[in-house]
């Protein structure tokens, strides 16, 4: 079954979302395809902007490559030496432990659903982030943190005395070319709408991806906004010799640091070993997972929990993203996830 008969079979059963696949081999232009609806009926097209959710932390992990490239971030120095009004059990925690999720922070902040009300703002949000302590030593287990990355967005801030959202986009998205923004945006655009988002916001001003409360919240960890083009060229800039990055850094973002530890995310999602990068998941041997195994261990990529996922096979220089119009929640990224993926990959790398 070809990657678009599966698509339309499933979207007919009612099982998959709007979906817009985007994929790019060698240094060919990326070739994007768009099928359905977003979650409120309006038709998906090539162009379509997404909230991409936890995709932003792969342009937070370029911008603190940049900084690291140029000397201002030492990333195995303590973060307190960046922001010395942190908790004091996170000032000795390094900026690799945070990007690789290894540095003991936990999922969230604490009560993270009670705080969200209008009125709130990132910098209320950095100064929780500074003030909440870790869970566990170090160098424990990998749980993956949006938490550790607030604090990378208030090192970025410190470092470039710019709000987060302006330094990656004269870090990150200017240099690259992409539309793609954190907050509110800069001209009036039609964000896709995402369907079944869950949470006691769901279908308020407050809700999460959809509102306009959220996009201006412009979270370090997840408030990225941008198209296919956009996703693809992030998920690539940490390819050898794709311009951004230096060669040398995109091997060291690309490596695992995890040490062999066991960890993930949060159940089903959590694996005996758990591979990661500097910002970007490696494959690794990880069952279930949203990309399929015939991808290799060492690529890699992010998913978003909007229903996002981007991802890049290093060996043949090939990159698929498939932008969903319903969040990841209800499991439809981990149950089509594989199938998505290893039909785009047969269809480019077979032909």
């Amino acid at each position: 079954m070809q990657f678009a008969e599966y698509i339309g079979h499933h979207q007919a059963r009612g099982t998959l979302p709007g979906v817009v696949v985007a994929h790019q081999h060698g240094y060919a232009d990326p070739v994007i395809h768009a099928f359905g609806t977003d979650g409120a009926d309006q038709q998906l097209t090539e162009t379509s902007i997404f909230p991409v959710a936890s995709i932003t932390k792969l342009a937070l992990a370029i911008a603190v490559l940049r900084l690291a490239e140029t000397g201002q971030i030492d990333l195995s120095a303590p973060v307190g030496n960046y922001c010395n009004d942190i908790h004091a059990e996170g000032a000795d925690r390094s900026p690799l432990s945070i990007l690789c999720h290894c540095a003991g922070y936990a999922l969230d902040l604490p009560n993270k659903e009670g705080r969200y009300a209008l009125g709130l703002s990132w910098p209320a949000l950095a100064q929780e982030c500074l003030e909440t302590a870790p869970t566990t030593a170090a160098w424990q287990h990998v749980q993956y943190s949006n938490l550790g990355y607030g604090i990378l967005g208030v090192v970025i801030e410190r470092i470039t005395q710019l709000a987060c959202a302006e330094a990656l986009q004269r870090l990150v998205f200017q240099p690259l070319g992409i539309r793609a923004w954190l907050g509110a945006p800069p001209a009036p655009l039609h964000t896709a709408y995402i369907g079944d988002v869950r949470g006691r916001h769901t279908g308020t001003a407050l809700e999460t991806f959809n509102s306009a409360f959220w996009q201006s919240l412009a979270l370090p960890w997840g408030g990225l906004c941008t198209d296919a083009t956009g996703a693809l060229t992030l998920v690539r800039a940490f390819l050898p010799h794709t311009g951004l990055l230096s060669a040398e850094s995109c091997d060291v973002a690309t490596r695992d640091y995890t040490r062999g530890l066991a960890g993930g995310f949060m159940a089903p999602l959590v694996w005996p070993q758990s591979p990661w990068g500097l910002g970007p998941e490696l494959r690794g041997n990880k069952q279930p997972h949203w990309v399929d195994a015939s991808f290799p261990a060492h690529s890699y990529g992010h998913s978003g929990a909007s229903g996002m996922l981007a991802w890049s096979d290093p060996d043949h220089l090939f990159s698929v993203v498939i932008l969903g119009a319903r969040a990841a929640d209800g499991g439809w990224l981990l149950r089509h996830g594989p199938s998505l993926t290893r039909l785009v990959r047969q269809m480019v790398l077979d032909a």
